[in-house]
């Protein structure tokens, strides 16, 4: 029986790296660049359309952990993410464009992946089938899932702008990281005192949006975790000080003083020739993101070279339709894999695309398909997508939450953290051993 993988962004190049380094000969089909999405852009595999954030990389953080329990499963993306790693505090962000790239490089050239540059718009039947084709499946190929599926669920997502470092302001920037970690080549600070801080919020609450073309729905669901900058704002005038703004950890070198608000610049590429605005991910007309984020000391005549955007994001209700191996319960020999099963982040899916290619292997084997212990980060993911609620399942992300807790109960949170963590690495240790 052959096996296809049907998309080649985080996830899919996962599983068919997974499956291809298994010695099985893997089908993967990409329909770009003959079609793009509405968020895509480019033409490598593993695009980043978001934050190049990949999150912390403490191993002793939520998402520090998922990307070492990833390492130690072999992660195609974690390697091509330490060979393109930028200052960014303590985070791990990557060269946008030399990650997909790296990405797009090892895949082709793997003699056992056949790239097929084509929109697939049936569900392929007699083969053992990994779908990922991510929250921007193209309309007919989603409607063949979902009709397969019985239904999906949906929100909006949404990406933050791109500026270039020469048309920023330096005379009012200033290079630090919170708390002074990770160096100050990480990140670029826009101060605001609290008068530019109000004006800039009145601005930005009464600015005009761009209506949602790609999606018919009358009261959309905005996901937290990608909230826009605007209807963050909404909740309130100091949200934002509190929030992506907050000004914690950081003084204003010229003043000595720490700012009212500080807008942070995250640098995008390893030249440091681009950043993003962390945060401010956005639905304004680009006319109204110029204005009124060049409202930020700094940023008045900032060259945008990417304007924020939003866009649709689709998912199962995956507590329905998939097992916590991320096959179909109706259909076994059909696996998905992805932010479309509901994991939400870049690794997260990644992750789900691991296993998705380890478990077609095995079945294609005719062995019993795995799921990681809950008290690792990726098992407690595919635990929420095969047990989540039915009647109000929402994307979720790595968090120490949907993890067991530590018995007895460790008060400080920050042994509590490290505890977790020693578990969740001590248990994959034994299922590396004992099972793969």
């Amino acid at each position: 029986m052959s096996v296809k993988v049907i998309g080649a962004g985080l996830a899919g190049c996962e599983a068919a790296w997974h499956i291809a380094n298994s010695g099985i000969e893997t089908d993967l089909y990409e329909m770009k660049p003959i079609k793009y999405s509405p968020a895509h852009h480019s033409p490598n595999f593993a695009e980043l359309i978001c934050s190049n954030s990949l999150k912390a990389q403490r191993v002793e953080s939520a998402a520090g952990l998922l990307k070492e329990e990833m390492r130690r499963l072999g992660s195609l993306l974690m390697e091509c993410a330490d060979d393109c790693k930028v200052p960014a505090g303590g985070a791990l962000a990557v060269d946008r464009n030399e990650f997909s790239k790296s990405v797009t490089e090892k895949i082709s050239s793997h003699p056992l992946i056949h790239i097929h540059h084509e929109e697939v718009t049936e569900i392929p039947k007699d083969c053992m089938l990994v779908i990922a084709t991510g929250p921007l499946t193209s309309d007919l190929l989603a409607e063949q899932i979902f009709s397969h599926c019985g239904g999906s669920l949906s929100f909006f997502d949404a990406a933050a702008p791109i500026v270039t470092a020469e048309s920023l302001n330096m005379e009012k920037i200033f290079a630090a990281s919170r708390y002074d970690k990770g160096g100050d080549e990480a990140y670029l600070n826009c101060p605001m005192n609290k008068e530019e801080y109000e004006n800039f919020y009145q601005e930005l609450i009464t600015a005009e949006r761009a209506p949602i073309h790609d999606f018919d729905v009358s009261d959309p669901k905005v996901y937290e975790g990608c909230m826009p900058v605007e209807v963050m704002a909404q909740r309130g005038k100091d949200t934002l000080r509190f929030g992506p703004l907050k000004p914690v950890g950081l003084r204003d070198p010229k003043t000595g003083h720490r700012p009212w608000a500080v807008v942070q610049l995250r640098r995008e590429d390893k030249d440091g020739t681009l950043y993003n605005l962390v945060g401010f991910q956005t639905n304004l007309k680009f006319g109204e993101q110029k204005r009124v984020f060049g409202l930020i000391p700094g940023l008045e005549n900032a060259e945008f070279m990417r304007y924020g955007v939003m866009h649709r994001n689709t998912f199962l209700n995956s507590p329905q339709i998939l097992n916590s191996d991320y096959s179909m319960k109706l259909h076994e020999n059909i696996f998905f894999a992805g932010q479309i099963t509901g994991v939400e982040g870049y690794m997260e899916s990644a992750s789900s695309g691991i296993m998705a290619g380890i478990n077609t292997v095995r079945r294609l084997n005719r062995k019993e398909t795995i799921t990681l212990p809950d008290t690792t980060m990726i098992g407690a993911l595919s635990r929420h997508v095969a047990f989540g609620s039915e009647t109000d399942f929402q994307p979720m992300g790595a968090n120490f939450g949907i993890m067991p807790p530590i018995e007895p109960h460790i008060r400080d949170k920050k042994l509590r953290y490290t505890a977790i963590s020693a578990r969740s690495l001590k248990d994959l240790s034994a299922v590396l051993e004992n099972q793969l």
